[in-house]
């Protein structure tokens, strides 16, 4: 499995590079899973009050699943370090992990910058191995698409040598 941090500050387009991401490695042929960040304070929103999930975490459970339909929903009450939660995310099998976030833990890291200082606060994070301007998502993907294609093949070089 190779895995990716694509790191940046609030509004900087980490979630919409990922999704377009997942849909070129799909197009690959590829198995891709997805460990976010939640960066927004708090708690992630739960399921609605009214259904089952809620009310099992409401009288005191302290996880549920849900299985249905080749789905699978998983609420825990629980923190989980970064290792543990990077195995939850590659539970699946993939052959790629998407990280969104999480720029200070080790990992290749895809930086992305809206300004000149965004870039002075996150030039210093370990394992850049890719810059690129909010603006060039936007404007033009196909350059990232493409170093994202070399980065995995020079991966899949490495692993096998």
């Amino acid at each position: 499995m190779k895995t990716l941090h694509v790191v940046g500050f609030k509004n900087s387009g980490k979630t919409m590079l990922i999704s377009h991401w997942i849909t070129v490695l799909q197009g690959l042929g590829l198995k891709v899973a997805v460990l976010k960040h939640h960066g927004h304070g708090g708690a992630p929103e739960l399921p609605p009050a009214h259904t089952d999930t809620s009310q099992f975490l409401q009288a005191g459970a302290t996880s549920t699943v849900v299985a249905g339909g080749g789905m699978i929903q998983w609420v825990q009450q629980e923190v989980r370090s970064f290792r543990e939660l990077k195995a939850l995310a590659a539970s699946g099998n993939p052959d790629v992990l998407l990280i969104e976030g999480y720029k200070y833990e080790v990992g290749e890291k895809v930086v992305l910058v809206r300004s000149d200082e965004d870039w002075a606060e996150l030039q210093a994070l370990s394992d850049i191995v890719q810059v690129a301007s909010t603006q060039a998502i936007f404007t033009d993907k196909t350059s990232l698409d493409e170093w994202l294609q070399e980065w995995l093949w020079e991966a899949t070089i490495n692993e096998t040598i």
